[in-house]
């Protein structure tokens, strides 16, 4: 009855899990039941959705029923969440699903642009909020994909550099421990991603022909996204989920068979440094003169400090020897005063493998530095120089393909002519015929 007293019929119809839902009601027994019938009708089709669910505003069906329904990697789901905390939700959680058209997906593309966000940023962020919608649609939560047709940015692929051997061998040498440079010189033998390399342990080596086999990749995450609470998880394959097997020069196998003796088969074969010791710096002995130290460079103001002075460390921002010994022992004295409560050194949060961002702050980046290599390399340059080096050197395309472990020779290729000499003989060709060409 409705609230007039009047008769109301609402059509019930049975949806695909056979589930009761309401298609409406209506004034007539005629008209209810035409909507259950073309209810059913759609369900029988595949097209039975239901209204309300596209009604779910943005936020709520991202957190509440894609998230916790998708199976995406541990480090996927960390940068989602990140690119969708910072670029998508401040534009779409208010919004419902169903009231999301292409036209707002572009003009959030234009403010993102307005905001100067860095192109491949932005469609790192419309490959999240397709995937979204994607499912949504599939779903039948939402009839039109708003994203389709949506241009990002142009991200312009840029000249791949690669680190010659000469440039290897003074970055070589400017890594600070035997451990650490045995570590960096079996990634540009062997090409290994930094996650296979710090989860290869004694039995991945075959000690008797010389061959690794790559079968897992260690992952680094905040802890909150990983389920074990833990920094740092073990995948139980590779990134192309296919195990393969790489063959060692005999020097690399040398080194690593005396390395690797006395390790039990478990153990890691690169571990992340002892941290039982404090990492504070020790009180200088003695302290020179600032006065007979000189001044430093001009800060942002155009401001001169002496060398050797907490001032110099401070607004001066040098980071010198005398400077950090100054610092050293200012702070030492007012501790011995008790006019501080020093917190804790930091220690390293690991369970054995080598951090990332560690190894690259405190190892990597200063090694470059003394190698004076001014170029931008990270750590997974070096495997772009393997590939390179091997094909340079006349390796076969399929072996280095194996070797990478890639899905498609189309990557392998592009390392084809990256190394600096590799566009001489062009060059050389040319400088023949304009030499042959008459004034």
């Amino acid at each position: 009855m409705g609230r007039s007293g009047d008769v109301r019929y609402t059509a019930y119809y049975e949806d695909a899990r056979g589930h009761r839902r309401s298609a409406g009601t209506f004034t007539s027994l005629r008209a209810a039941n035409k909507a259950w019938q073309q209810a059913e009708a759609k369900v029988a089709e595949g097209r039975g959705g239901q209204s309300h669910r596209g009604r779910l505003s943005f936020k709520r069906y991202v957190e509440d029923v894609w998230f916790p329904n998708h199976v995406i990697e541990l480090t996927t789901r960390q940068n989602y969440t990140y690119s969708l905390n910072r670029h998508i939700m401040p534009t779409f959680a208010e919004f419902r699903m169903v009231d999301v058209l292409p036209s707002d997906v572009r003009e959030w593309v234009a403010k993102l642009q307005v905001n100067e966000v860095n192109p491949p940023t932005i469609r790192y962020a419309m490959t999240v909020l397709s995937a979204i919608f994607t499912t949504a649609l599939n779903d039948q939560i939402t009839f039109l994909h708003p994203c389709m047709g949506v241009k990002t940015p142009t991200v312009a692929t840029k000249r791949r550099r690669i680190i010659t051997p000469d440039q290897f061998g003074a970055l070589y040498d400017a890594i600070p421990t035997k451990e650490l440079q045995l570590l960096v010189e079996t990634d540009v033998e062997t090409g290994l991603r930094w996650g296979e390399l710090i989860e290869l342990r004694k039995r991945d080596v075959d000690l008797d022909i010389g061959v690794i086999t790559v079968s897992r990749v260690a992952g680094e995450l905040a802890a909150k996204f990983n389920p074990a609470g833990q920094r740092f998880f073990v995948k139980q394959y590779p990134k192309d989920t296919e195990w393969r097997a790489v063959t060692l020069s005999e020097h690399m196998f040398g080194q690593l068979r005396e390395y690797a003796r006395g390790m039990e088969p478990d153990d890691l074969l690169f571990r992340a440094p002892d941290q039982s010791e404090s990492r504070r710096r020790v009180r200088p002995e003695s302290l020179p003169d600032p006065e007979k130290l000189g001044l430093t460079e001009p800060n942002e103001k155009g401001r001169q400090y002496r060398h050797g002075t907490t001032s110099a460390y401070g607004p001066g921002r040098c980071r010198c020897q005398h400077c950090k010994d100054a610092c050293a022992a200012y702070r030492a004295d007012r501790r011995a005063a008790g006019n501080d409560s020093p917190r804790q050194p930091r220690r390293l949060d690991t369970d054995g493998h080598i951090p990332r961002a560690w190894f690259r702050r405190m190892i990597w980046n200063p090694a470059l530095q003394a190698a004076g290599i001014t170029f931008q390399v990270r750590f997974h340059d070096l495997r772009h120089a393997h590939a390179s080096w091997l094909l340079a050197g006349g390796a076969d395309i399929q072996v280095v393909k194996e070797r990478m472990g890639h899905s498609s020779i189309t990557t392998t290729q592009k390392y084809l002519h990256t190394l600096p000499h590799a566009d001489r003989a062009a060059v050389t060709a040319l400088n023949t015929i304009r030499k042959r060409t008459p004034a």
